[in-house]
């Protein structure tokens, strides 16, 4: 007989302006199992998570716990019924102590004032039961990933939750302590705990989940017994089968001489890349979030370390070292958060299309020249086609594409010789986004290297001359221009998951 759901949640929907990140979602997870929640970024996992976290009000749906319909309107009525998180990005205070951070949300009390001794002696006894003999006293700050994941996890088990989400757990672990993480997720069921376990790493659910549930695009297309399933279908249902797009480039005879060599390359997520981008060639990185496309982007134009590994840029005729810094200042940078990282908002168009280019547009005495600035705004502005009642516009009133065309038309004013596009089309709409490819496409056409990651296979097939594979920061494979969306699909789902050292 199969049991009865603890948690319910049906018909769920949330519609913000401009944006419906729900769709009649539903999940279902029974005590004692840990169920996968799968989709692709965008999908409504964090929408679906933030209403049972009491975070976001649902426009429509019910939730029911334990046969019993709740209104979770605050995080606060949430963990009164039993709802933990141990989030991604975790909620540490490093400058406080393990003991401190695992009473941080309520500190136990006597006479009027902080029990200390108490407070160190239940830490102690939560960190025990997760296998864990971190000192109480110690600060927070000299952690690793890890031990700081314990003692998020002790702090969400003294609340005895009945229901704990785990939000991508092991994206930063070793895989020592992905295997004590695993245990600690048994220990749970044991303990009749429903889990809801959300990760990219599409192998992890086989080894701990018992049902897998995908979303994508707001609604939940999926709900099956892990053992009825395969990796590749969990992928397949995760980017669905979208019709094939007209391509917009046809792919290249042959690229010309290679603009940015990578050798070897690692830091942090990243292990021994090997890599090359020539002119007039599209390469696409391919591969699930969390594979470590971003990451890579990062490391090359020193926004995050590396250990080992060199770069060469070809100077003249020749490919000669370049630091990761000096790569920042000569290539086209587009990240995949342009509101945050790409614009200034506030500013007006004029302004954030000349930032790239303000030594070409001073006096002498370091004074910009506002009638040089405002002809390559114009200038931009009509080459993008930008629409914009003027350049004094301020960007962050514009729409989505038009501001991703000003971030392109930035570096584009300063004819870089190699793009960088992390998730250029993130958030657009299907026009928007097409004519965004076709401008990857026409940069490429012109001469310039462009290496660019996308989360939807059908847009990379549209405009890649070849494709490189990534998973756990590894590139796993290299496929040609002429492969399909299969192909893709085929190489995410088989990808070997390499052990990271412990």
């Amino acid at each position: 007989m199969t049991q009865a759901a603890y948690l319910r949640m049906e018909g769920l929907s949330k519609a913000y302006p401009g944006v419906v990140a729900l769709r009649g979602a539903r999940l279902e997870a029974r005590r004692g199992e840990a169920v996968a929640l799968m989709g692709a970024n965008g999908a409504g996992k964090s929408t679906l998570m933030n209403v049972l976290g009491g975070v976001t009000l649902p426009d429509e749906g019910s939730v029911t716990i334990d046969g019993a319909a709740v209104h979770l309107r605050s995080p606060r009525e949430a963990l009164a019924h039993g709802i933990a998180f141990v989030h991604q990005e975790l909620a540490m205070l490093p400058s406080m102590t393990v003991a401190e951070n695992v009473f941080a949300d309520g500190f136990p009390t006597r006479f009027g004032v902080v029990d200390s001794a108490r407070m160190h002696r239940e830490a102690t006894t939560l960190l025990a039961r997760l296998g864990c003999n971190l000192p109480t006293g110690r600060l927070v700050e000299t952690l690793g990933p890890g031990d700081r994941q314990m003692v998020e996890i002790a702090r969400a088990l003294r609340r005895a939750p009945r229901i704990m989400i785990f939000d991508e757990p092991t994206s930063s672990l070793t895989s020592r302590e992905k295997a004590r993480l695993f245990d600690i997720v048994q220990g749970l069921k044991r303990d009749n705990v429903a889990i809801i376990y959300i990760t990219h790493f599409v192998d992890e659910i086989f080894e701990i989940c018992e049902r897998v549930t995908v979303m994508r695009n707001g609604a939940t297309v999926a709900d099956r017994a892990i053992a009825q399933t395969s990796p590749a279908d969990v992928v397949h249902l995760m980017l669905g089968e979208a019709d094939s797009a007209e391509r917009l480039a046809d792919a290249s005879t042959g690229p010309g001489p290679v603009v940015l060599d990578v050798a070897n390359l690692s830091g942090g997520l990243l292990r021994d890349i090997n890599l090359t981008v020539s002119a007039g060639e599209v390469v696409g990185l391919w591969g699930l979030l969390g594979s470590g496309r971003t990451e890579l982007v990062r490391a090359l134009i020193g926004l995050d370390p590396i250990e080992s590994g060199t770069l060469r840029w070809r100077a003249d005729s020749e490919l000669q070292p370049i630091t990761p810094a000096n790569l920042h200042r000569i290539a086209g940078v587009v990240t995949e958060d342009r509101r945050g990282e790409g614009l200034l908002l506030p500013l007006t168009t004029r302004a954030n299309l000349s930032l790239t280019s303000l030594r070409s547009l001073l006096y002498a005495f370091g004074v910009i020249d506002r009638g040089k600035e405002e002809r390559l705004a114009t200038d931009m502005i009509g080459q993008m086609h930008i629409k914009v009642s003027g350049s004094g516009q301020t960007v962050g009133t514009l729409s989505g594409g038009n501001q991703q065309k000003v971030v392109v038309g930035r570096w584009l004013a300063t004819n870089p010789r190699l793009f960088l596009l992390d998730e250029p089309t993130r958030g657009l709409d299907v026009g928007a986004k097409t004519e965004i490819l076709k401008l990857t496409a026409a940069l490429a056409h012109a001469g310039a290297a462009v290496l660019v990651i996308s989360s939807e296979p059908e847009e990379l097939l549209r405009i890649c001359d070849r494709y490189l594979v990534m998973s756990r920061g590894r590139i796993t494979a290299q496929l040609p221009g002429t492969a399909n969306r299969t192909d893709l699909l085929a190489a995410v789902a088989a990808a070997p998951t390499p052990s990271r050292a412990a």
